[in-house]
């Protein structure tokens, strides 16, 4: 590959590349980030070949992409320039995509997205309602850049920021950082320019950098996306900040879980250093920076910045108290600036636009944009990145499309385990740092789960604490025994064994616990317990005095029979159950054992006539 010495040779390539790709006047992307789970590699080799085949690769470019965020209608295929939106694509598709789109310009009118309002056929992306209320500044390129190609990260402006950057004062850069009013993304929200003229500040001859991308919430796929779709944005910010804050050395630490999204950012880092974007005299400036990735092993506790930095240094992945602050001393004891995936992608957009003009977005208090991952009991499941403000309502029923199933909503869990359960009085509440907190939630990483009337608070409870209090590392006898306890408290409730004074301890354990705690997973662990008991009490209260679940999911507390009324019999009950506890002939009542029902809930999924019915 070319050595860039300077920002002209950067510029003066970038300009051949541009040349290249105008070459080619229809662009084919296929997502290949979790598209990829369901055949979009098959699909992509297709296209290629189908494009080679009928002579149109001359004009017509195919490549990989990374994920676009809608993944409830993956695989994936756009085509540009017009923006052509194929969803749900299959094997089978691509021969009539490219017989009818591209040869003959004409729709494939099954694989477009259909208004949910008027059922129209919506062919281009940005008339989706999905991504039409959107702001993807983050996430721009995602969808339309080949991640493994340092060229199509050159082509849409990639590392102009850093040249821009070297160019200025250190001191510069960070001030345009705190103009920005970029708050950190990783949960905390702690003022970026801040953290870095911190860490600036900090007497030490060396300091170092680190992406914290150790991203560890249940259902929570942000930052995976972000480096499996555009690595090179992280590395540019990273980059930028080691220059800003005087660090020549930057770690990457990344969950072994995440091994597309390793392979991605290998490709990336070698590509730079091939260039001398990474490495000694970056671009004739006498900056100097490396990057190392660190595989970590998957502790959740390790997202917590000092337990991620001894993780860095060989140790057991354990928080420490704190100060002294890594800021002062961090990784091997010298100053080090921590920033998670989301932060560092914002960099650029604020190098290039300016601070200024970067805090146009956002809240009074919270600029830019953030990314969530909706997910749960909503029809569009994906990744949204929003202005920060944005109410909850636009996002879960404008952009997701409102509860799946025609169910009822019932809350949305923000935060992740740490978070809270948000009810439905809230929906037109701005989502930023404060607020969040104020109505008992956090903002977190950006994980957004829909819950509907069909989920048991108690039992969702349950789940979060005993995610925290596996994850716990044990360090401080507060998150160690307290999580614990609690635990004990609610499988005693969903069991249908709770006395009213557990609603007591509960609340009083949650409290010690959330004050008394080491690190940010002890402190936010009871988040759950106390926003679901300040909202929805009355579960806890008919969980333990009327020994039921409104919800019909603490399996102790249910029992399934069959509405004879209803039933049909169909036999489809019975031909599902997976123990044989259904019994019946052929147009004839079925009836359900309850000595041989486990209650796994296959034969309510199964009817087709609601009459199977849990109490």
């Amino acid at each position: 590959m070319k050595k860039f010495f300077n920002s002209e040779d950067l510029e003066n390539y970038r300009k051949e590349v541009r040349e290249k790709a105008s070459r080619f006047s229809t662009l084919i992307t296929v997502c290949q980030g979790g598209c990829k789970a369901f055949g979009s590699e098959e699909i992509l080799e297709r296209l290629s070949s189908e494009v080679r085949e009928r002579r149109l690769n001359k004009k017509v470019l195919v490549k990989m992409a990374g994920c676009h965020g809608f993944c409830e209608r993956g695989p994936l295929v756009l085509i540009f320039p017009k923006g052509i939106f194929y969803g749900r694509v299959t094997v089978k598709d691509v021969p009539e995509i490219v017989e009818e789109t591209i040869v003959k310009n004409r729709l494939v009118d099954r694989l477009l997205v259909h208004s949910p309002k008027d059922k129209e056929k919506i062919p281009l992306i940005d008339q989706i309602p999905f991504y039409k209320r959107q702001m993807r500044l983050v996430l721009k390129h995602n969808g339309r850049i080949n991640p493994e190609s340092l060229d199509d990260y050159l082509e849409v402006g990639g590392y102009s920021a850093l040249a821009k950057a070297l160019n200025r004062k250190p001191g510069d850069i960070i001030n345009e950082v705190k103009i920005s009013g970029l708050r950190g993304r990783g949960g905390a929200g702690f003022p970026t320019g801040l953290k870095w003229e911190l860490t600036a500040r900090a007497i030490g001859d060396t300091k170092y950098i680190i992406c914290n991308a150790d991203e560890g919430d249940p259902g929570a796929f942000m930052d995976r996306s972000v480096l499996e779709g555009n690595p090179h944005s992280v590395l540019e910010g990273m980059i930028i900040g080691g220059y800003a804050i005087g660090a020549n050395e930057g770690y990457i630490y990344v969950r072994a879980e995440y091994p597309l999204a390793i392979e991605r950012l290998r490709i990336a880092v070698e590509k730079c250093e091939a260039t001398g974007i990474l490495g000694e005299n970056i671009l004739g400036s006498g900056f100097s920076f490396s990057v190392k990735i660190k595989e970590g092993a998957g502790a959740f506790v390790c997202g917590e910045e000092t337990a991620l930095i001894a993780s860095i240094e060989g140790k057991r992945g354990m928080p420490r108290p704190r100060p002294p602050f890594p800021a002062q001393s961090g990784l091997w004891g010298k100053p080090t600036c921590i920033n998670n995936v989301e932060t560092f992608a914002n960099i650029p957009l604020i190098i290039l636009d300016g601070g200024g003009e970067y805090s146009k977005v956002g809240a009074e208090k919270s600029k830019g944009t953030k990314i969530f991952s909706l997910t749960g009991k909503v029809n569009n499941t994906g990744l949204v990145e929003v202005p920060i403000g944005t109410k909850l309502r636009d996002v879960i029923f404008e952009i997701g499309g409102g509860v799946d199933k025609g169910r009822t909503f019932k809350a949305v869990q923000t935060g992740g385990p740490s978070g809270g359960c948000i009810p439905g009085e809230y929906l037109d509440l701005p989502i930023d740092y404060e607020t969040l907190a104020e109505v008992g939630s956090i903002m977190g990483s950006g994980g957004m789960i829909v819950l509907d009337d069909k989920t048991c608070m108690v039992e969702l409870t349950h789940y979060f604490l005993s995610f925290t209090q596996n994850e716990s590392c044990g360090k401080c006898t507060p998150c160690r025994i307290g999580t614990k306890r609690c635990l004990e408290i609610l499988e005693k409730i969903t069991r249908g064994e709770g006395e009213e004074k557990d609603l007591d301890d509960l609340l009083e354990l949650a409290k010690i616990i959330k004050d008394t705690s080491l690190c940010g997973l002890g402190q936010t662990a009871p988040n759950p317990i106390l926003s679901t008991i300040r909202y929805f009490k009355d579960e806890y209260e008919t969980h333990i005095k009327d020994k039921k679940c409104p919800a019909g999911v603490c399996k102790a507390l249910i029992k399934y029979y069959i509405d004879e009324a209803k039933c049909k019999g169909c036999t489809l009950c019975a031909k599902n159950c997976p123990v044989g506890a259904i019994a019946g002939e052929v147009k004839k009542k079925h009836m359900i054992s309850l000595d041989k029902c486990i209650k796994c809930g296959v034969c309510l999924e199964t009817c087709k006539f609601n009459a199977v019915v849990v109490e």
